[in-house]
């Protein structure tokens, strides 16, 4: 399929370097404004399009694919996670999905210790005292925190991102432990100086801070559900920065407000946007807009990836970053 041939669809708006190279090499349409196109125009976009390039924030399902155009044989998602869109259903229908790993794991991982230091040293909670102007002085008692050196931290999913996690956790003198579908190799294992768990119930009981980094998938979904989040210590702190499903949202809502759980920092949601109002203005609670990959090189670097993956498949190859069912 010659690329100047090629029909490319933008859902949303991307850095302008990446509008502009992928305008440059193919006949693309591109989103006027930022606002996530609705289900109609998704289906629209998929009737004409011969490669879809969307993001997080647009649900392509079973009914949406069956929609689709003949012309439609590339999904390249600008973004790493994919549990947005239909895989199996895709391939099926004989359309490649793409994605863009790797160039966001240092991003997500400095968010995960930002988020972990903030719900320990109550930052939030002190820059509310500066901002509100109600701060009158230094106290021998004020706003006292937890340190993070000596405390343990439990790692729910040891990909790239956990382990680019335990490195950063290991500088600040934690100790890690993690939980895994496939145990990490020995050398990994020892380099990181981490504990294997094979019960995801014992690590959860035993853990000072639990770190979410695994994807959300059938398997996954709801992984930190009630009874497992009633193992958790007290004085534990739960971070996620990876997919909202994979913790019961309500239940940790309720643990939080009734101080079964000492603190939660998040960057993701159950509910995508719809952020549960019962978390909002808690003080040991601390709630970003999914700012995980929000750096100006991780969202060039994402572009870039795309680009890749669309002029790899038009010339006749398959794209590097091709997801497959199999990998999910």
């Amino acid at each position: 399929m010659p690329s100047e041939r090629l029909s490319v669809v933008v859902t949303r708006r991307l850095p302008d370097a990446v509008e502009t190279r992928i305008k440059e090499l193919f006949d693309v349409t591109l989103r006027d404004d930022d606002t996530p196109m609705t289900r109609a125009e998704l289906a629209d976009a998929m009737k004409i399009a011969d490669i879809l390039v969307p993001t997080v924030t647009d649900e392509i399902d079973a009914g949406l694919l069956a929609q689709a155009g003949p012309r439609l044989k590339l999904i390249a998602n600008y973004g790493a996670g994919v549990d947005h869109i239909d895989v199996a259903t895709a391939r099926q229908r004989g359309v490649l999905v793409s994605n863009t790993p790797g160039v966001l794991t240092d991003d997500t991982a400095d968010m995960t210790m930002a988020l972990l230091l903030a719900v320990t040293r109550r930052i939030p909670e002190g820059l509310n005292v500066m901002q509100s102007g109600a701060w009158e002085g230094w106290a021998p008692t004020a706003l006292l925190g937890g340190r993070v050196g000596g405390r343990r931290l439990g790692i729910l999913g040891m990909g790239r991102i956990g382990q680019a996690v335990a490195q950063r956790a290991r500088a600040f003198g934690m100790q890690i432990h993690y939980h895994n579908r496939r145990r990490l190799r020995a050398e990994v294992e020892d380099s990181l100086e981490a504990t294997y768990w094979e019960s995801l119930d014992q690590m959860v009981a035993r853990m000072d801070v639990i770190s979410v980094n695994c994807p959300h998938t059938p398997t996954t979904f709801h992984l930190l559900n009630a009874r497992r989040l009633k193992l958790m210590k007290p004085s534990a702190v739960l971070v996620n920065t990876s997919r909202g499903e994979v913790i019961d949202e309500n239940a940790m809502t309720r643990m939080v407000k009734a101080g079964e759980i000492a603190g939660a920092g998040l960057d993701v949601y159950e509910h995508g946007s719809e952020v549960n109002p019962h978390l909002q203005g808690l003080p040991n609670v601390v709630l970003l807009p999914h700012m995980g990959s929000a750096t100006q090189e991780g969202r060039l670097e994402m572009g870039e990836k795309v680009i890749i993956n669309i002029k790899t498949f038009a010339d006749g190859h398959r794209p590097p970053d091709q997801v497959v069912p199999g990998m999910l």
